[in-house]
């Protein structure tokens, strides 16, 4: 087998590593806020344990990519190819960090009556795991034409978070017996944010990788209309 067949072989094992860390991640993301829509402590320790394997991921991509990029010398897009999971992968375990975060609060909440539905969080969640599933698929397929929903999903995350902030702001302010039943509440809407703030980064790489060219805060959908 020549060296290219053999690199083009790696570099597919490479995808299917990040793909299975992606999936991991989202899988996190969806259980942590079952674990708070529950209040089930077993299903958020679940989770806490299980981010444990998405970090331990991480440093396996990232020396494969090392390695890969100081052996084979790769053509410019393989290059960016590489430089490209590396960074994802940062960006992957981070969100597996906050949901991680979310779990941790599921265990404030143990005991406590939820002082509003969870009608926003949930619906958060579900926009960041298809986020997630944007940024994958146009990973594994080189492709930059889908990941302007991602900066659309964004922009409705950050609007659900600032109704959550409001809401439950009047709740504490009406009631501040409610305080500590809503300041979880409160933290989970921000990591989730912060979960699609890491999903938009990795919107921008793959913008770079596929297309070469920078772009940054939402700067796609601008470029895209004109």
């Amino acid at each position: 087998m020549d060296h290219q067949r053999i690199f083009d072989k790696e570099l597919e094992e490479l995808k299917d590593s990040v793909l299975k860390m992606g999936v991991m991640v989202q899988g996190l993301i969806h259980k942590a806020v079952e674990a708070v829509k529950k209040q089930d402590q077993k299903m958020a320790e679940e989770v806490i344990k299980e981010d444990e394997k998405v970090d331990q991921l991480e440093l396996e991509i990232d020396e494969k990519c090392i390695e890969l990029i100081a052996l084979r010398q790769p053509e410019a897009s393989d290059l960016r190819f590489l430089t490209t999971a590396m960074r994802m992968v940062t960006d992957l375990e981070r969100i597996g960090d906050l949901a991680e975060d979310i779990s941790e609060r599921v265990m404030d909440l143990a005991d406590k009556p939820l002082v509003k539905q969870l009608v926003d969080i949930p619906k958060m969640a579900k926009l960041a795991q298809d986020s997630v599933n944007i940024v994958l698929d146009s990973f594994v397929n080189r492709d930059s034409q889908k990941v302007g929903k991602v900066w659309e999903n964004e922009k409705e995350i950050n609007q659900l978070r600032d109704a959550i902030r409001d809401e439950l702001s009047d709740i504490m302010t009406k009631d501040p017996t409610t305080v500590s039943s809503a300041i979880p509440l409160l933290l989970i809407s921000r990591h989730l944010e912060r979960i699609s703030d890491h999903i938009t980064n990795i919107a921008e790489d793959i913008v770079y990788m596929v297309e070469a060219k920078v772009v940054k805060h939402g700067g796609f959908r601008e470029e895209k209309q004109n």
